[in-house]
């Protein structure tokens, strides 16, 4: 079926033909008061000459491209196979999926779809083990969610070893669409089948994700590989994981043999995840952890200085949006200098930002103000991002959210 046509003001044209997938309101000329929020529309330049299809949404993203390819092609369940198995087929090359029997190190979480990084815009789609966690960022993949859980159903089923055919899909957008309108048109709940929580493999270590209640999409699989540098620096340490929520890094340098790691969050909730996972790795009664809940920035300006050798700050996101980035950035300085100012001599900082909101730029000179004020030499050893099952999309820069440091203070 055709699908209605959009037209753009004249040269406004120019970043979808670099392949930029999102189209804001004001490129528009034509009258969208009749569009429907979620509804499939073909963009065209001002001359009438075919750009990309894409999801209407009303707000400033007013449209978000799904295809450049041409106005053949219909955005069905056959085009939504097509986009799933070709990022399968990336996360095999990455050798991602390492079920237990397999390999010295399983890996069984893992993100499939990683919304514009993967050609489809405004989807979230994480796997657990046999279970897939999807989110919808827009209307218009919300009321695509059953036609994608049965495309994703059928990719797992006929793809053969080492992927396994899931058991269930849940759909978890209740808090993730756009306005309070849509979220209250979501409801969580399982789209296919039914699986209960259990644990899964990371790089050999154990985590229970919770996508009934926890976060996103039950566990953040976006620091796997920032985790794993953690654990190269830790044996012998004594680490402070700051904003802990489940204990990633916790558990990574436990498992690296790090001499004691103190995990903290002001969160009771998070603090016993935290537990749970500890146990699950290393036993009920591990002497090298100790958990702290406590007001992160209380707690760093009151411990003593030199007690930790490594100090990992992974804090929530401090902007949403750009209208609160000056505080965002006394937030991100504020904290790297009280470690930077209480790291042990010879001591490693690592310091992170998951606000979109906030550039690599920005958040790299608000750790340099925050080194210069603690008057100590520090030295940066690696520049972080996102792992490689959170593409960035080329034509998408927008699409690179996780900034990380790791810094040695002498």
């Amino acid at each position: 079926m055709p699908y209605p046509t959009l037209r753009l003001h004249p040269r406004k044209e120019e970043s979808i033909l670099r392949f930029h997938p999102w189209v804001f309101s004001g490129a528009i000329a034509s009258d969208t008061s009749s569009r429907r929020d979620g509804e499939l529309v073909r963009i065209e330049d001002s001359r009438g000459r075919y750009l990309g299809t894409g999801h209407f949404g009303g707000g400033s993203i007013a449209v978000r491209l799904l295809t450049f390819a041409g106005e053949t092609e219909l955005i069905d369940r056959s085009f939504y196979e097509d986009r799933l198995t070709a990022a399968l087929q990336l996360r095999l090359v990455a050798e991602l999926i390492r079920p237990e029997g397999t390999s010295d190190s399983p890996n069984t979480a893992y993100r499939l779809v990683h919304g514009e990084g993967d050609g489809l815009p405004g989807l979230i789609i994480d796997i657990y083990d046999e279970t897939a966690v999807m989110q919808a960022h827009s209307l218009g993949m919300h009321e695509a969610r059953e036609m994608i859980a049965e495309a994703l159903q059928a990719v797992y089923q006929r793809a053969g070893h080492p992927v396994r055919p899931l058991q269930g899909i849940y759909y978890k957008s209740e808090t993730t669409l756009p306005t309070r309108d849509m979220r209250e048109l979501a409801m969580d709940g399982f789209l296919i089948g039914h699986t209960e929580a259990h644990p899964v493999w990371e790089n050999g270590l154990r985590f229970i994700p919770d996508w009934l209640k926890g976060q996103k999409t039950g566990f953040f699989i976006d620091q796997r590989d920032n985790r794993s540098l953690v654990g190269a620096y830790a044996k012998g340490k004594t680490v402070l994981n700051a904003f802990c929520y489940t204990g990633g890094f916790s558990i990574y340098a436990l498992g690296a043999d790090a001499k004691r790691v103190d995990s903290l969050d002001s969160s009771s909730k998070a603090m016993y995840l935290t537990e749970q996972h500890v146990a699950l790795n290393f036993g009920a009664d591990c002497p090298r952890h100790r958990s702290v809940t406590q007001d992160a920035f209380e707690y760093l300006e009151q411990m003593p200085e030199g007690e930790y050798d490594m100090i990992i700050l992974d804090p929530p996101a401090f902007a949403k949006h750009r209208k609160v980035l000056r505080n965002a950035l006394i937030g991100y300085r504020k904290i790297n200098s009280i470690a930077f100012k209480k790291v042990a001599p010879g001591g490693i900082v690592f310091t992170f930002s998951c606000s979109q909101a906030v550039s690599k730029e920005e958040f790299r000179l608000a750790v340099f103000t925050a080194a210069a004020a603690s008057g100590r030499r520090v030295r940066i050893l690696h520049q972080l991002t996102q792992p490689i099952d959170h593409p960035i999309n080329i034509y998408h820069p927008e699409g690179e959210y996780l900034k990380g440091l790791v810094l040695y203070v002498e």
